[in-house]
């Protein structure tokens, strides 16, 4: 036996042993929930001014699942010393949410075959992880369809997933109509679920709230630590 097909079945095996490991760290949380974060900001200093949420589709407003994400942001504005209105009128601040994810985009992957592999060909993703306060979630990651896990000799393998690219969107209007925050984080996962994706998504957003004016980066939110 040569070295080369020595290497190749030593890969095979180490393929073997590592890729249960690697769907229990897919389904298990391993990497994290990753967001792209822009935001230009002139934000008061907080010294409790208040503020009010709303929608910026009418339809959504008053709505229990846009309650809920409002009721997250809220939460996070009075962390950092703002204060909620008392009644709909009379915001000092008014924040303005949106929020939403596409149809989805089918992605076709190429990639050479190894010779020997593992498995229904799972590898490292864009995968699943965790988001903040421990939502299941999309996360975009490694490559999928590790070669290393396929067998076959001979072409290319072509594989393909279907991802989608969800958002939020806010501003931050004085009562005067000066605009002093404006944020947009988006994320490609292959969960479509808002419910799952939004809360990462505002995790993300606040992350270093308010940030620095004009700065895009790319947030990961960690996953929660065991136990």
């Amino acid at each position: 036996m040569n070295t080369s097909t020595a290497s190749r079945r030593r890969l095979a095996r180490a393929a073997a042993i590592l890729a249960p490991a690697l769907l229990l760290s897919l389904g298990g949380c391993a990497t994290g929930f990753s967001a792209d974060v822009a935001r230009f900001q002139q934000m008061p200093p907080a010294q409790g001014q208040t503020f009010s949420i709303q929608s910026r589709d009418p339809r959504m407003q008053g709505g229990l699942e846009f309650r809920q994400y409002a009721d997250l942001v809220s939460a996070r504005l009075r962390s950092l010393g703002y204060q909620p209105a008392a009644g709909d009128g009379g915001a000092q601040l008014v924040v303005d949410l949106d929020y939403g994810v596409d149809n989805g985009q089918e992605k076709v992957v190429s990639e050479p075959s190894f010779g020997y592999g593992y498995g229904p060909g799972w590898g490292y993703g864009p995968g699943w992880g965790w988001g903040g306060r421990g939502r299941f979630a999309g996360a975009w990651g490694w490559g999928w369809n590790d070669p290393f896990l396929y067998g076959g000799f001979g072409g290319p393998q072509v594989r393909s997933y279907r991802y989608y690219t969800s958002f939020i969107d806010m501003t931050i209007t004085r009562a005067s109509g000066e605009r002093v925050f404006e944020g947009k984080a988006k994320a490609r996962s292959l969960d479509d679920s808002l419910p799952r994706l939004v809360p990462n998504l505002i995790d993300a957003m606040f992350t270093g709230f308010p940030g620095r004016s004009g700065e895009e980066m790319r947030i990961t939110i960690p996953p929660p630590k065991r136990g």
